[in-house]
């Protein structure tokens, strides 16, 4: 651009009056004169950057007071519009303060037609009309969500004007904000309560980048209007042609010329699945602050809570589990609290990057004058109040918890150990052992995450529920649903203290409500009806029971794909009620003379086994006494679950070879070459194909919804991971260190303690977790169902290293729980992945966490051992007998001294259980052979590690808690998902956390208020009688064994 037509375009800014947005109440537009830089009361909508000279940048950039105490006006002003501009950068953008015509606000605003006509500029109009989107004000994915918990995104406004398609709007990407607490919270009003939009206030100051940047449909959204999840449609740059600058000479600081893509709140590369863009924003507010006083304080708080309370009752029958469900729920008003009582309105401005407050001022060496005349304890104050509680604070609080609350399953050995084999282990051992193997776990997430929370198609259905949970809490937008007009935050409340209020019905007063094996009750003595009809032993054929606690024991059903139900049920019928009741009535493997679910294991006369008959008073194996004892004999539907286990172990390496073996491969090359070359993909955004829409980039091309498949759902990303390129990712060099620092110290543990294992014993228990996280972790993120390497632990072990029962027990520890803690973490990063929050914050998030929550679990589990009378011995004071150590001690015997020889070996009993490997192992080919080019085959829909792994929990688990899960997944997943598409949209993930966290309360409210103090004793009536009466509680078998003789084989 010429000299010439540089002035030209200053005197032409110079004509355009400027228009005034004042406070909400006050709704009228007034002019305002240009040269007032202390009236912060206006609109602005910047040109494509024109690079200027220092010395001419400050006759084209309206002054900004470098102090805000300079400021005339301390109270916050309004900004109706995230477009403000006041950039510092060598390539300045100039402002330029226009009007509003009638035709752009009408859509916005409730002015009147004389007020628009009152301030328009003629010579504005002259050239060339501005044209407004004809789409509503914000596009959502889905009818209620909106833009999520991350802030509307405007509607950015379609030209028919060639010669402005160019123009860039290029905003500054952080956010200084100067609002007061107390102020964003008054202005932080839902668009679906009022006709009227109002946005939140803030001040202009010096910014680098743009403030909202808007990235090929899905948009970046700072400042308050992210708050608020309310903005303002930007205005079209109608100036002439010759106005416009090159558009090659200059882009914007992240490389990207696309400002002119319609913003659109469900982007091209949005996510396929319908659950996913139901629960999450496919924008990001980058201004909210994250790494701050207030989410560490109250991070550290409930991981102390949690992870105490959870491993006091552990040890305790009947226990109580306190869920992270509850942390998220109890954390939000602790949150606001901490705003209310900190903040002031008078509070200097904050920039937030990465989550982290940015003092630039203070960096230029130029201090805020109000801060250096604050006290002491001002300036603690300040800190303690950084930033202001929003969602992305609240998901990292919600992982620290998650992280924390389960107890650590080295504590168990810890119990086993000093209680049960009365080993001293110190306190020195305690703590190592519980760190390496719950950090293990996360090091493996860390190394997959490639493979596990990058790609659009691993969706982690269970983070959905947390990820809806923070858009209800944090958001008040509202739009009608098929005739649904209450709004999510309404529904939840009333879901959650109906499920709340009613839980004192099956869990207190009438407990036949939840076992409700109503069939029984005609026939009691029965053992037929309660083998197929019961509920406790039984197969639970008659699918019907009124607690939430029953229909969600293996999960929520609202969280988990109908197809992958449909694989759950289609196993269960097969296995459960056919297979199983046919080999039950004809003796099969003797197991006529047990229940046909129990899970107990058993003798050759029908009782439960006593291990203590077979142990020595050094706990070791007495072969002796064995042989003069019994067998161990298992019921069918145990024999069956073991079945089942191997093949699934074995499906599971078949089927992710079949189907996604390609993909790993193609992402183990794309991973190696990031490392050899250190650079990971940057963000960028969408590029424009020749018709001027957004197309996938080539080198990661997105995936789209006709193509939601099963094919090469690793290889494609969406939105979401292309918004988190912004942020620096954890190098994995963090993964790779930690996960060699804990691998020395169990190599020390198992070495130097008396384990008994060697040190390649525990490399052979990190390999088998290596081998199968990524299968496991893929069925996990696409079915919700988790398949447990916990058996084919203890079997390896067993064999490999026999007659060790401790080995055993911390073999499967390092093993097994280095699976499901990684399992854990790498849900809790894909979380993360959908909250937008930094990679390397998450780190440290949950590493703290850990180490917070295994030192606590390390301190209680001594001060009880000190403390509580007779634990872990059946005259235990109140109950702590330690009921799971124990079920844990048994099996140690069991595989761990017993061995699998003497089940699975030459001439054993369950022999025939291997051959289970075999079909596992074969069984996915001929169905991937038959479907890989059938797209719309229902074949593609089998999966066998599903089928067969999901059925592990029985036992515990019975027919009931499968049956009417698949129905309630039928109903919500399949029949109102397609004939109330909108509906499910919005309250469906919304309904289960609902229940789920009104179930935990109740929970928590019916064990600590009335059973703890003693208050139900001698409560009984016929509903808390009736369905214990009969052979489905009593466990009764189908034949029994004459007194005097035993069945099965004479000699073992």
């Amino acid at each position: 651009m010429t000299l010439s037509q540089l002035r030209l375009r200053n005197v032409r800014l110079k004509k355009m009056p400027l228009v005034s947005s004042n406070s909400r109440d006050n709704k009228s537009l007034m002019p305002l004169d240009p040269h007032d830089t202390h009236n912060d009361h206006w609109q602005t909508v910047p040109l494509r950057p024109i690079t200027t000279s220092k010395t001419s940048r400050s006759s084209a950039v309206p002054c900004l007071p470098a102090d805000p105490g300079e400021v005339s006006n301390p109270t916050p002003p309004t900004s109706h519009d995230t477009n403000t501009a006041a950039s510092l950068s060598d390539s300045t953008e100039i402002p330029i303060r226009t009007p509003r015509s009638s035709s752009s606000t009408s859509h916005d605003f409730h002015h009147t037609e004389s007020d628009y006509e009152a301030n328009t500029d003629p010579a504005a109009d002259s050239r060339g009309p501005t044209t407004m989107s004809k789409a509503p004000l914000l596009i959502r994915s889905s009818p209620g969500f909106g833009t999520g918990s991350y802030g509307a995104a405007p509607v950015h406004p379609e030209t028919h004007d060639s010669d402005s398609d160019g123009d860039v709007l290029e905003p500054p990407s952080r956010r200084i904000s100067t609002d007061s607490y107390h102020t964003r919270r008054r202005h932080s009003v839902g668009t679906g309560r009022s006709g009227t939009f109002r946005t939140s206030t803030s001040s202009l100051s010096r910014r680098r980048k743009s403030q909202s940047e808007e990235i090929g449909g899905s948009t970046v959204v700072v400042g308050p209007e992210g708050r608020s999840s309310i903005s303002e449609r930007p205005l079209i740059n109608d100036l002439e042609p010759d106005v416009k600058s090159d558009s090659s000479a200059v882009d914007d600081e992240d490389g990207s010329d696309d400002a002119n893509e319609g913003v659109d709140t469900d982007p091209p590369d949005n996510s396929p699945y319908a659950q996913v863009r139901a629960s999450v924003s496919p924008t990001d507010n980058t201004s909210l602050s994250i790494n701050t006083p207030r989410m560490w304080t109250l991070a550290t708080l409930f991981s102390i809570l949690g992870s105490s309370t959870n491993l006091f009752f552990s040890l305790r029958y009947p226990s109580v589990s306190i869920t992270p469900v509850i942390a998220l729920l109890l954390v939000h008003p602790l949150g606001l609290l901490w705003d209310y009582i900190l903040k002031r309105p008078d509070d200097p401005p904050e920039e937030f990057e990465e989550g982290v407050r940015i003092d630039r001022l203070a960096s230029e060496n130029h201090a805020p004058a109000p801060l250096k005349e604050r006290s002491r304890l001002g300036r603690l104050r300040l800190w303690l109040a950084q930033g202001s509680w929003n969602e992305k604070e609240h998901s990292c609080v919600y992982v620290s918890s998650n992280v924390s609350f389960g107890f650590a399953f080295a504590t168990d050995i810890i119990v086993e150990q000093t209680q049960f084999y009365k080993q001293d282990m110190g306190i020195v051992y305690q703590l190592l052992l519980t760190l390496s193997t719950q950090i293990l776990g996360y090091t493996f997430a860390g190394l997959a995450r490639r493979f596990l929370v990058r790609p659009a198609g691993m969706i982690w259905p269970g983070t959905l529920m947390s990820a809806a949970m923070f858009t209800t809490l944090h958001k008040e937008e509202n739009k009608p649903a098929n005739g649904w007009k209450i709004s999510r935050w309404r529904f939840f409340f009333i879901v959650w203290i109906s499920g709340f209020a009613f839980y004192f019905l099956p869990g207190l007063l009438m407990p036949a409500l939840s076992y409700f094996n109503v069939i029984t009750w005609f026939a009691p003595d029965n053992v037929v009806v309660a083998n197929l009809f019961g509920v406790v032993s039984g197969l639970g054929l008659f699918p019907l029971t009124f607690d939430w606690a029953q229909i969600a024991y293996i999960g929520s059903p609202l969280l988990t794909p109908f197809w992958a139900a449909m694989n759950v049920i289609g196993g269960l019928v097969i296995v459960m009620w056919i297979i199983a009741p046919i080999g039950y009535y004809c003796n099969l493997f003797y197991s006529s003379y047990m229940p046909i679910l129990s899970a107990s294991v058993f003798d050759n006369t029908g009782k439960i086994y006593d291990v203590s008959k077979i142990l020595t008073s050094d706990f070791l194996f007495d072969r002796e006494a064995y042989s003069n004892y019994s067998r161990v004999f298992l019921p069918i539907t145990y024999v069956l679950s073991y079945g089942l286990q191997f093949a699934g172990l074995a499906s599971l390496l078949t089927h992710t070879t079949c189907w996604h073996g390609k993909d790993i491969y193609v992402q183990w090359k794309r991973s190696l070459k990031e490392v050899e070359e250190d650079n990971r993909p940057v963000y960028q955004p969408l590029e424009t194909n020749t018709n001027g829409e957004a197309a996938p980039n080539g080198d990661y091309p997105s995936i789209t919804r006709s193509s939601s498949t099963f094919d090469n759902i690793l290889s494609h990303e969406d939105v979401h991971n292309r918004l988190m390129r912004r942020y620096k990712d954890a190098p994995i060099t963090w993964y790779l260190l930690t996960f060699v620092s804990m691998t020395a110290i169990g190599i020390f543990v198992v070495e130097y303690y008396p384990i008994h294992l060697p040190w390649y014993g525990l490399l052979l228990a990190l390999g088998i977790c290596a081998v199968l996280f990524i299968p496991i972790g893929i069925v996990m993120a696409v079915t919700n169902q988790h398949s447990s390497i916990y058996l084919i632990c203890q079997l390896i072990c067993g064999v490999v290293f026999p007659g060790r029962p401790v080995a055993n027990m911390v073999f499967v520890t390092y093993g097994y729980i280095s699976s499901a803690q990684g399992i854990k973490f790498a849900a809790d990063l894909k979380l993360g992945h959908y909250m937008k929050i930094p990679p390397r914050l998450l780190f440290s998030v949950q590493m703290v966490a850990t180490i917070v929550s295994s030192v606590t679990q390390i301190l209680v589990l001594n001060w009880m051992f000190v403390n509580v009378p007779g634990i872990c011995t059946p005259s235990a004071i109140n109950g702590f007998t330690c009921p799971i150590a124990r079920v844990h001690f048994n099996g140690s015997i069991l595989w761990g001294v017993v061995g699998p020889a003497e089940f699975f070996g030459p001439n054993a009993t369950y022999r025939p259980l291997v051959w289970c490997f075999l079909i596992g192992a074969i069984a996915p080919i001929p169905l991937w052979l038959y479907g890989r080019n059938r797209k719309s085959s229902i074949v593609r829909k089998i999966n066998l590690p599903v089928l067969f792994g999901s059925l592990s929990w029985i036992p515990p688990a019975t027919g009931l808690n499968f049956s009417v899960w698949a129905v309630v997944c039928y109903i919500f997943n399949y029949l109102i998902k397609n004939r109330a598409s909108a509906w499910w949209a919005k309250y469906t993930m919304t309904l289960s956390a609902a229940l789920d966290s009104g179930l935990a309360f109740g929970i928590v409210i019916v064990f600590f208020g009335f059973i703890y103090p003693g208050w139900m004793e001698g409560f009984s009536w016929w509903g808390t009688d009736i369905y214990r009466k009969g052979c489905d509680w009593q466990a009764c078998p189908y034949n029994t064994v004459p007194n005097g003789s035993h069945f099965g084989p004479d000699t073992w």
